[in-house]
């Protein structure tokens, strides 16, 4: 059990140091309120939400590269329980990000339809 859980560290630290020049993206600092907000802000929080979706799909395209490289680079000296903890961290990893970003764009488009509804009052 023991060599185990040794060999699972070690995957862990191989694939944390796999990932190194992944950076993970930062998520916008600020989303409009739509209740308050100008056109000006709306668009200029539009134009940080689709920053952020390329920045997270850039990420994951990375995170992704990095696990194949590594495996193959690995080849036969990887064992299949190592393999399989590698691709178990980098799905985290994948699901983290997307999950965050989904996060954000629901709260913006969240965002657009109060901004629109106030808009429709005004009309």
């Amino acid at each position: 059990m023991k060599m185990l859980l040794a060999m699972a560290a070690v995957a862990m630290l191989a694939a944390g140091a796999a990932y190194a020049d992944c950076p993970y993206p930062a998520a916008p600092d600020k989303i409009p309120d739509g209740a308050t907000a100008t056109l000006d802000e709306m668009l200029a929080g539009q134009k940080a939400v689709n920053a952020y979706n390329k920045a997270v799909n850039d990420y994951v395209a990375c995170i992704d590269k990095q696990l194949d490289d590594e495996i193959a680079q690995q080849g036969d000296k990887l064992k299949p329980q190592q393999k399989s903890e590698m691709q178990k961290v980098e799905a985290q990893k994948h699901n983290a990000a997307i999950d965050q970003l989904q996060s954000i764009a629901d709260r913006f488009n969240e965002q657009i339809k109060v901004y629109k509804a106030r808009s429709d009052k005004k009309s």
